[in-house]
């Protein structure tokens, strides 16, 4: 696991700048709109809220504010000024119809229509509050340009982002009580009426007239992950910049009556080597295993078209569809030299970006020297194979097999992209031994297109709305990398949604 920590202590000081001193817990218990959750969900439920006229606290059961939106790189935006500017052709309409042909229109349509819609505004919205975009980019080959790049260093985009956000939000009053878990929602008969909230050891009652959820989701909650899903957390899967996260406003909403969509959809992607000893997440090597290179399962057997890689869902899909849940990818010497020389094929996301030269020597020599489990080195693809666990003939037998695709210019198996069809027969021969991780969970609570909670019988529960990752709706059973970034502007968009429609049930 020092691998994952090593990626969130990447971000740690932009976080902790964000988190800000504690404040005393209120004695006071009165206010229009309480929000749970202070990341991107709900610093723009609050931000919206008190531009309404609303006077908004905001509880944060972490020390700091955020969440997994202070490791967001962008956001996905249909029809927004910069695609405009750049004649990009995508409309709402075809953004609409890919994500619901993407889910098998198992999303709820009218909450996808809604998120379409609001996406160009949202991005101007932050464009107004002083966030710069770069882009719209694609994040695949011939992709669609529909992702609005944060700007700045990979370490400071979403962490920096929101640092500006949760200043904007306190600039405009809103109370932001961190270290503050809501423990209960409060229900007087139909009604969403308040929350129970705790601080240092004490409870306290504080009456609302509405409550927008937004916890993140349960991407550590390992019984959850299990019941749900079908992995065994930190076993067969591992969570990549969550902390906290167990569904929290899920299990609130349920006990309030809300009915349940979505449980069990993960963002899945295939990451590795992350998991070794001494080895950083974000680095030269995790760029090399995300390259299209030759992939085995544990026995040695060759089991997806590797090019699919950039869209990680699709990769993370395969995988995890294999004992174990994990693979080895495998190179050779000339492989590693046309990365030098040329650079990588495929970005890791824009922290590494294509064409990006990297020079793995000085990573390998740092992990083999620190015997690192999960990184093989050797002279003979059959050496290779007995250092990995597999049956030396099945390896030879997969890698011949390859090679004479690369020969002939055709993937006669998994018609892989002839263009990334590179032969392995030049020692040294490497492999890395990679993944299944996903980046949070999406769904638990039924919503309409307002963000209202829908209850078991079908009925809004009045005054409780709900967005972000804690809600159901937006996808199949797969996250929709086509149009990337929807995990963090469906987060800003909801929370728009959710409090515009809570100002005009208050009254406001």
């Amino acid at each position: 696991m020092k691998g994952i920590k090593s990626l969130l202590s990447v971000l740690a000081a932009c976080i902790v700048l964000v988190g800000l001193a504690v404040p005393g817990f209120p004695e006071a218990a009165g206010t229009d709109l309480v929000v749970v959750g202070a990341g991107a969900t709900g610093i723009a439920a609050a931000i919206t809220a008190v531009e309404g006229g609303a006077k908004v606290i905001i509880f944060e059961k972490m020390p700091y504010a955020g969440g997994t939106s202070n490791f967001a790189e962008g956001l996905f935006g249909a029809e927004s000024a910069m695609q405009r500017a750049e004649y990009v052709g995508l409309t709402r309409d075809q953004a609409f119809k890919t994500i619901m042909d993407y889910s098998h229109w198992r999303a709820n349509p009218r909450l996808v229509r809604a998120y379409v819609d609001e996406s160009a505004s949202t991005v101007a919205w932050l464009q107004k509050m002083g966030v710069e975009f770069v882009g719209p980019k694609a994040v695949f080959p011939d992709g669609p340009l529909v992702f609005h790049l944060l700007k700045g260093p990979p370490e400071a985009r979403g962490a920096g982002v929101m640092k500006m956000m949760i200043a904007k939000a306190k600039e405009k009053g809103v109370d932001l009580r961190l270290s503050t878990p809501v423990v209960k929602l409060i229900k007087e008969g139909n009604r969403i009426t308040g929350v129970v909230a705790e601080n240092n050891g004490k409870t306290i009652e504080v009456k609302a007239k509405a409550v927008i959820v937004a916890t993140g989701g349960y991407a550590n909650n390992a019984e959850w992950i299990k019941k749900y899903a079908g992995f065994d957390l930190g076993k067969d899967i591992y969570a990549i910049g969550s902390a906290g996260k167990m569904g929290d406003g899920i299990r609130m909403a349920w006990e309030a009556g809300a009915a349940e969509e979505g449980m069990g959809v993960l963002q899945l992607l295939r990451g590795g080597p992350v998991l070794g000893e001494g080895l950083k997440f974000i680095g030269s090597l995790e760029s090399a295993g995300h390259q299209p290179n030759l992939r085995v399962d544990q026995n040695g057997i060759r089991y997806a078209d590797e090019s699919i890689m950039p869209n990680f869902a699709y990769d993370g899909n395969a995988t995890a569809r294999l004992k174990g849940r994990y693979a080895f990818t495998i190179f050779d010497e000339a492989q590693k030299r046309y990365w030098a020389e040329n650079g990588v094929d495929f970005g890791t996301g824009f922290i590494v970006p294509p064409g990006t030269r990297i020079n793995i020597d000085s990573q390998l020599k740092e992990v083999l020297d620190k015997k690192n489990p999960n990184v093989f080195v050797a002279d003979t693809i059959e050496e290779l194979a007995a250092k990995m666990g597999v049956s030396p003939a099945v390896l030879k037998a997969t890698v011949d097999e390859y090679n004479s695709f690369c020969a002939k210019g055709h993937d006669d198996l998994f018609a892989k992209d002839p263009k990334y069809l590179r032969p392995i027969k030049e020692p040294k021969f490497y492999a890395f031994k990679t993944f299944t991780v996903f980046l949070c969970s999406h769904g638990g609570v039924k919503i309409n297109e307002k963000m209202e909670v829908i209850d078991k019988s079908g009925k809004v529960i009045p005054g409780l709305y709900v967005g972000g990752a804690d809600a159901g709706g937006m996808y199949g059973d797969s996250y929709n990398v086509l149009l990337a970034g929807g995990t963090a502007a469906f987060s800003w968009n909801s929370g728009r949604i959710a409090a515009r429609n809570a100002l005009k049930y208050m009254g406001k």
